[in-house]
């Protein structure tokens, strides 16, 4: 698949009353060939507006991923809060499967101040009883873990790929919440090749002509992300990423995360293709 930039959402510059449908229809209008649908707070219920989604996706040739909601923990000790869990990812893959949607990124869970190789156990057990459902109800689109911005957050990049290997998906990768994660680290040209070698190491080469990646300015402490910023106020190295993006001839969607949406997705997408 042809890298592609997919905006956060609908633009802010949607005209009317928004939503998903008249978003992709600006966003198309702007030039832009993707958008996440953010489902971070529910997931949608209504099978028709699905397909009203994916039909328009289809006419105008864009491409969907999906933000399953945050409401997330595979770690958890509470049984109901494990058991929402599930269902919230089931929900978003069931939805995302209707409109057409490739793959939905998932933040897997928290600690819980617990070792991470028990929480990696409790991820594992969780994810099979996911792709039990997915593989027979939802086999076109991708269940992707996300590498996650704080210390207490399942979702290192290893993490990430140990489960997407055994389970046979692809995780989100996210290089900004990784530099926030690490309290910095993350934003050279090396550390991306490396990022990419180990992804390939897990998943094979081939892996990196189909990823889920998000990308933007982020704000973080030594506590790990604050919260995301436009581009030109951060200090992520975006220039150099993009650069590392054409030379391993990534292929996929990158979702730009930054607060200034269409903004933002458009200097990418035209700075990347003016390498």
């Amino acid at each position: 698949m042809p890298l592609q930039f997919a905006v956060a959402g609908a633009p802010h510059g949607t005209p009317g009353s928004g939503g998903t449908v008249r978003g992709l229809q600006y966003a198309h209008s702007l030039g832009i060939s993707a958008m996440e649908l953010e489902w971070v707070q529910s997931v949608p219920k209504n099978p028709e507006r699905m397909s009203e989604v994916r039909s328009t996706a289809e006419s105008l040739g864009m491409t969907l991923t999906v933000h399953a909601p945050y409401f997330v923990n595979l770690n958890a000790d509470d049984p109901g809060k494990l058991s929402a869990s599930v269902r919230r990812i089931l929900d978003a893959l069931s939805m995302a499967q209707l409109c057409g949607a490739v793959s939905v990124c998932v933040h897997p869970a928290f600690y819980l101040e617990k070792d991470p190789a028990i929480a990696l156990e409790n991820v594992r057990k969780a994810t099979d009883e996911i792709m039990e459902h997915k593989s027979r109800l939802f086999p076109d689109v991708n269940l992707g873990y996300e590498t996650m911005g704080k210390p207490t957050q399942f979702g290192t990049l290893e993490e990430v790929l140990i489960i997407s290997r055994e389970f046979g998906i692809y995780p989100t990768v996210d290089p900004a919440h990784m530099h926030a994660r690490s309290n910095g680290a993350w934003n050279t040209t090396e550390e991306w090749h490396a990022m990419f070698d180990l992804y390939a190491e897990y998943l094979g080469t081939s892996s990196l002509r189909k990823m889920h990646i998000h990308y933007s300015g982020i704000a973080y402490s030594m506590k790990g992300e604050k919260h995301h910023v436009p581009l030109e106020e951060s200090d992520a190295r975006w220039r150099d990423f993009l650069s590392v993006l054409k030379d391993r001839r990534i292929g996929g969607v990158v979702v730009c995360e930054s607060p200034l949406l269409e903004s933002d997705t458009l200097l990418l997408q035209e700075a990347f293709t003016a390498l």
